[in-house]
């Protein structure tokens, strides 16, 4: 699939083992999404793009397989970007198989990174996990997309360390002084494809895995009219992921499931309302992950 990397051979000499894939100049999304310095601004449309793309990917995954793939670790450090900027989803070493014929897959251990990972996977109270954990990621991912800042470091000034992202968005969205990424006033077009993105990655984000829309979904709700999208439910019930953070290299971790709540991660339920939609403002993130244990590598 052309959102996804391609495998083009792998080295397997003794201690020395590689896979090869096709190289991809632009690096990963990371580094266009945060503001870090000397990054290049990529344009509305293009972000769009990669958006949709990454939604596509994810599709395919999901039903395009004859065994569905679960990747369970989306995030924008895993998603690389070609000469053309057409994003292709890399790094299956946490990823799952599962039959088609399921609808939810059994896990001894909770996986992902910290900012990323859905209710459910860490706390089995929120329902059972899915393809539908791979949503909440993409979600999360679009959502940093155009709050342009880590998920985890959103409104620190509001002593956010305790404050859910999507709620973050939801206040700086009612804010009449909010300022919009990139540092630039939106034209008519921009704010479309900005409030469009919020709103589809607003349902991904939904606390109960059933009310998240399947990748198909979000496909096509992403390709139709910003006015055939309806509001998520208000109050919005939410999730808080609170981790301390080790470093900011961006890794991936399992956890084995204590009590479904894994080490320096805490869930906690709020409600939020939704309020009036206004121009977007700035970008949040990730954060803190452990060593990889027992991954199931494809």
């Amino acid at each position: 699939h052309i959102n996804v990397v391609t495998l083009l051979g792998f080295c397997y000499d003794g201690k020395k083992q590689a896979l090869l894939y096709d190289f991809m100049p632009n690096g990963s999304l990371e580094k266009f999404v945060y503001g870090k310095v000397n990054h290049q601004s990529l344009s509305w449309d293009k972000l769009f793009e990669i958006a949709v793309g990454i939604a596509r990917g994810l599709e395919y995954l999901h039903r395009g397989c004859n065994t569905r793939i679960l990747h369970f670790d989306i995030k924008p450090h895993n998603i690389l970007l070609d000469e053309h900027f057409c994003p292709k989803i890399s790094d299956f070493g946490l990823a799952k198989l599962c039959p088609q014929k399921d609808s939810i897959v059994s896990m001894s251990e909770a996986r992902g990174t910290v900012g990323y990972i859905a209710p459910e996977v860490f706390l089995r109270s929120f329902g059972g996990v899915s393809y539908k954990s791979d949503v909440y990621s993409y979600g999360m991912l679009v959502l940093e997309m155009v709050g342009c800042r880590r998920n985890a470091e959103a409104d620190q000034s509001e002593n956010s360390s305790e404050q859910y992202f999507p709620d973050w968005i939801y206040r700086q969205l009612e804010r009449e002084d909010c300022e919009v990424n990139h540092q630039e006033m939106l034209n008519d077009k921009e704010r479309e494809l900005q409030r469009k993105m919020i709103m589809v990655s607003l349902w991904c984000v939904q606390t109960n895995p059933s009310s998240r829309p399947a990748m198909s979904k979000v496909v096509e709700m992403l390709e139709g009219t910003l006015e055939s999208l309806q509001i998520p439910p208000t109050p919005f019930s939410s999730s808080s992921l609170r981790s301390q953070s080790h470093s900011s290299t961006s890794k991936s971790s399992t956890w084995q499931l204590d009590g479904g709540r894994p080490p320096q991660v805490q869930c906690e339920s709020r409600a939020s309302g939704l309020g009036t939609l206004k121009d977007a403002g700035k970008r949040p993130s990730s954060s803190v992950h452990e060593t990889d244990t027992d991954s199931l590598r494809i």
